[in-house]
């Protein structure tokens, strides 16, 4: 499908980007035009009862946002381990849970290679202290991971990443998920671009 610039094939309005670690969830937004990713909060990662992943939807309601990136860390060699696992899980408790309230808003996996790196980087530069690192760095690092989806729509004049589709059985998540006859499945549909990120 073609596009031109008057008429952009994503989304437009306020955006969301997040962050997952096993501790926290940062989490970012931009602006209605998605010229700039800004840090927005972090949230405390509650695995037992999912806590956040329902105040991460509540809020993306509450902000009218039209569309979230969840950052999926890969290996410089662009392979997944547990941890990018662990980011396709959380998207799809985010999916399935704004399914629930009724929110019609995207989900999506983008890469997010070196953003928490990059995070650091940035922070140490501003001249924060390594010990005060944690309260904001994932926060940061979600905005990176915001800022190059919101970047990439502009420069392709397309969506980017791979949207990640709210189960038909409200509930099931990871492994359950793959038997459910092979739909909607977090990364099936996953394409990579020239320079080896998600599209």
């Amino acid at each position: 499908m073609s596009s031109t610039a008057e008429s952009p094939v994503y989304p437009q309005g306020i955006k969301l980007g997040v962050d997952v670690g096993t501790v926290r969830v940062g989490v970012a937004i931009c602006d209605r035009d998605a010229i700039l990713a800004t840090p927005l909060k972090t949230l405390d990662r509650n695995p037992k009862k999912n806590s956040d992943v329902r105040a991460l939807a509540v809020l993306a309601v509450n902000r009218g946002a039209v569309q979230i990136f969840v950052g999926l860390p890969r290996t410089m060699k662009g392979e997944e381990h547990a941890s990018a696992r662990m980011a396709t899980d959380y998207a799809q408790l985010l999916a399935d849970e704004l399914n629930r309230a009724g929110a019609d808003v995207p989900v999506h996996l983008v890469d997010e290679r070196l953003s928490t790196v990059t995070a650091h980087r940035h922070l140490h530069e501003a001249g924060m202290s390594s010990k005060n690192h944690r309260k904001v760095v994932d926060q940061v690092a979600a905005a990176g991971i915001l800022q190059h989806a919101i970047d990439m729509q502009k420069a392709r004049g397309t969506d980017v990443g791979s949207r990640v589709r709210a189960l038909a059985q409200p509930g099931l998540t990871g492994d359950a998920a793959a038997d459910n006859g092979g739909q909607d499945v977090p990364g099936k549909d996953m394409q990579s671009s020239e320079d080896g990120r998600l599209q």
